[in-house]
């Protein structure tokens, strides 16, 4: 009697580290998954006036804030990863979306990041400005985080800074709609992605009891989502992409 109440445990173990690892896999991996069917939408109408790069901008600076409160602060490496493969799903946005800006653009004249021109920040013409200001970003938080990495506060600050960009996130896009008064070429699709991620990370973070601000900011992203959403019912002109 004891060895198979021995054995049924082991299996309830056996069962919950592979759903453990299962949704890691997935919180690693699935903050990526949205961006699919926008970057196809993009690659099929070969124009990105529909979806905000600075989506882009928000997801870069908020976990490469996350990678660093990491060094200060060890949370879960799934965490850590998950920022790492969502910088690399961003660039490849930008990418695209620079590469369909240039097949498209009438006018010779180009904006560089050297230019230092507030007119048109994120809105260069060239992919490496892009990657050049994520570069500066993170030299400059790795010097404060190696001057300032005993400092519990500065940790927390970055900690805070981090999930209050990435809280932020569908805002951008968000305006855009608003300013275009229509959510065509924004990929409806990315959204509910966008919703059911959220709200999966979201139970993620407390069932894992991670650091507060993962689970506000998870709740800020829904109701974002939700609002987007919104968005797509009053103009009713988004295409599923």
């Amino acid at each position: 009697m004891e060895a198979e109440v021995f054995i049924q445990a082991e299996d309830a173990d056996g069962s919950w580290t592979l759903l453990s690892l299962l949704a890691s896999v997935v919180m690693v991996f699935g903050g990526a998954l949205p961006y699919v069917p926008q970057y196809q939408e993009i690659q099929r109408s070969s124009n990105t006036e529909g979806f905000s790069t600075r989506v882009c901008l928000v997801l870069l600076v908020a976990n490469i804030l996350r990678i660093f409160f990491w060094i200060g602060k060890q949370f879960e490496v799934t965490l850590l990863l998950q920022s790492v493969v969502m910088i690399v799903t961003m660039f490849a946005m930008l990418h695209l979306c620079c590469s369909v800006h240039s097949s498209n653009r009438v006018s010779t004249k180009q904006h560089r990041l050297t230019d230092l021109d507030v007119r048109y920040f994120w809105k260069w013409s060239s992919f490496e400005d892009y990657l050049l200001f994520c570069f500066g970003f993170a030299a400059l938080c790795a010097v404060l985080t190696l001057l300032l990495l005993d400092s519990a506060m500065f940790v927390e600050a970055l900690g805070s800074l981090a999930v209050m960009f990435e809280a932020m996130l569908a805002v951008p896009q968000l305006l855009q709609n608003l300013q275009n008064r229509s959510t065509r070429g924004m990929s409806v699709k990315m959204v509910l992605l966008w919703t059911a991620g959220d709200a999966f990370k979201t139970a993620y973070f407390v069932m894992n009891e991670s650091p507060a601000q993962f689970w506000v900011c998870g709740s800020v992203q829904i109701l974002l989502d939700a609002a987007i959403l919104l968005q797509v019912l009053l103009y009713g002109r988004a295409k599923l992409g």
